[in-house]
């Protein structure tokens, strides 16, 4: 597959609005809804306004499941723990732009610790900030909103930016995905694709659909494949 190509839908669910007192069936319930892999929001406190996940939390449900799991690391200087994430069971480390002095070295780090490395932009945060890292990376997360509190309003204004990546990408014959996370569900999924998305963070939105996981899942991966299709 050319980096033109259309690129695999994927759903990677956050485990953000789960219910945190039983995070294993959690998962095994997200895995049997047929997503791709589970994102853990990892939170500090201090690069966003929230405490969530450590990695002892994310180890202790990694044998409970086989998809892939990726921690998007919502904290300052991720470079003093991050093999940590790893140990844990992680196959996929989102470092932020704006958390860490040396992104270029935090990012090899990442690869060196056995995982594959993704960078994350906050939505004031341009497409240039990422340029020169792109050869490092597996994958691109574009923020959707403000990070740190999930069921947050979608900010269509970033469509644009994931476009303008889109093309940096594909000009540059890179195999990198691109991930969009805020806000994501039935009404916003399809802006997201089109404009060059193709992994799909989803979190109230999947907990909230009445038919259940199973549905939500199946119907937004059915959304975004439509999206895709129509803008190719």
């Amino acid at each position: 597959m050319t980096s033109a190509a259309p690129r695999p839908i994927q759903i990677a669910p956050s485990v953000l609005p789960a219910d945190f007192s039983k995070l294993a069936e959690e998962c095994i319930a997200l895995q049997e809804a047929g997503v791709d892999r589970i994102q853990w929001d990892v939170m500090d406190g201090q690069f966003v306004p929230n405490l969530t996940f450590g990695p002892d939390v994310i180890a202790a449900c990694r044998p409970h499941v086989t998809i892939p799991f990726e921690a998007h690391l919502m904290v300052n200087t991720p470079e003093v723990l991050l093999e940590r994430w790893v140990e844990a069971g992680c196959n996929l480390l989102l470092v932020h732009a704006e958390s860490t002095v040396h992104l270029h070295r935090c990012l090899e780090q990442v690869r060196q610790a056995g995982a594959g490395a993704a960078v994350a932009l906050n939505p004031s945060t341009p497409v240039s900030a990422v340029e020169h890292v792109l050869d490092l990376v597996e994958m691109v997360l574009v923020m959707t909103v403000n990070p740190g509190f999930g069921g947050q309003d979608y900010i269509s204004t970033m469509e644009p930016k994931i476009a303008e990546l889109r093309a940096l990408i594909v000009e540059r014959e890179l195999d990198v995905d691109i991930e969009v996370d805020g806000g994501i569900g039935p009404a916003t999924i399809a802006g997201a694709t089109a404009a060059g998305a193709n992994v799909l963070v989803a979190g109230s939105a999947l907990y909230r659909d009445p038919d259940g996981l199973g549905h939500a899942v199946a119907d937004l991966r059915k959304r975004a494949e439509a999206a895709q299709g129509a803008g190719s």
